[in-house]
C-alpha cells in the first residue's frame, strides 16, 4: 500500500503534497497553519511562539518600506513567501540542508499552486525573489537580536548587516496565535482587494 501523500486541512480540502492544485489551497488553512508554526524551532523569547504568519507580515512590511513603488502583486508575493509552511512547516535552515534537495522540489510545487491560485506567476521573476528575500533577511536579523538570543555581531555574520535605521522602525511582535491569524487574513484580504 502506498504511503499517504496528502493532508486533510480544516476547511475539508484534501491537499496532495507530491502533486498540489490551486483548487486546494485555501487563504483559511494557509493563515491557520501558519499561525501556528513557530519560527526558530520555539527557541524565542516571550509567552507566545513567534509565527510564520507573523513573519510573514513583517516581511510585506519590510518589502514595502524597502521598495514603496512595487505593485501590489508583488507585496502579496511578500505575505505569501512562506506559506507552503503551512503544511510543511518551518525547518531551519541547517536541517533543510540535511534533509537535502526533495526538500527545495516539495516547497517549490507548493509555491507554484498557491502562487496560481492567487494570480501570482507560478514561478517568481528572479529580480521579485531577490527583494523577497532581502526584506525576509532584514526580518530574520531582527528576529535573531530581538527574540532569539542572537548578538548583532552573530545576526551580521548569519544574515548581513543590515541598516540600523530601518531596524530601529521596526519591532517584533509576540500575539496569541488567532490574532495573528485574523490579521494575516485581513492584510491578504486589502491586498487582494488593491490589485
Amino acid at each position: 500500500m502506498a504511503a499517504r501523500a496528502w493532508q486533510r486541512m480544516l476547511s475539508g480540502r484534501r491537499l496532495d503534497l507530491l502533486d498540489p492544485t490551486p483548487m486546494d489551497i485555501e487563504i483559511e488553512d494557509i493563515a491557520h497553519g501558519l499561525a501556528f508554526v513557530a519560527r526558530w524551532n520555539g527557541q524565542t523569547l516571550g509567552d507566545y511562539a513567534y509565527s510564520v504568519a507573523e513573519h510573514s507580515l513583517l516581511v510585506e512590511e519590510i518589502f514595502d518600506q524597502l521598495y514603496p513603488n512595487a505593485p501590489i502583486k508583488w507585496r502579496l508575493a511578500a505575505l505569501l513567501h512562506d506559506a507552503p509552511e503551512y503544511v510543511i512547516g518551518d525547518m531551519i535552515s541547517p536541517v533543510k540542508a540535511a534533509v537535502g534537495p526533495g526538500y527545495g522540489a516539495l516547497d517549490d510545487r507548493l509555491t507554484a499552486a498557491i502562487h496560481l491560485r492567487f494570480g501570482l506567476p507560478a514561478v517568481m521573476p528572479a529580480t521579485i525573489k531577490k527583494q523577497i528575500k532581502k526584506a525576509d533577511k532584514i526580518s530574520a536579523w531582527l528576529e535573531a537580536v530581538q527574540i532569539a538570543g542572537f548578538t548583532m555581531a552573530e545576526a551580521d555574520k548569519f544574515f548581513g548587516k543590515q541598516d540600523p535605521a530601518l531596524a530601529e522602525k521596526l519591532t517584533i511582535r509576540l500575539r496569541p496565535p488567532v490574532t495573528v491569524r485574523d490579521e494575516y487574513l485581513a492584510r491578504h484580504a486589502e491586498l487582494l482587494d488593491l490589485i
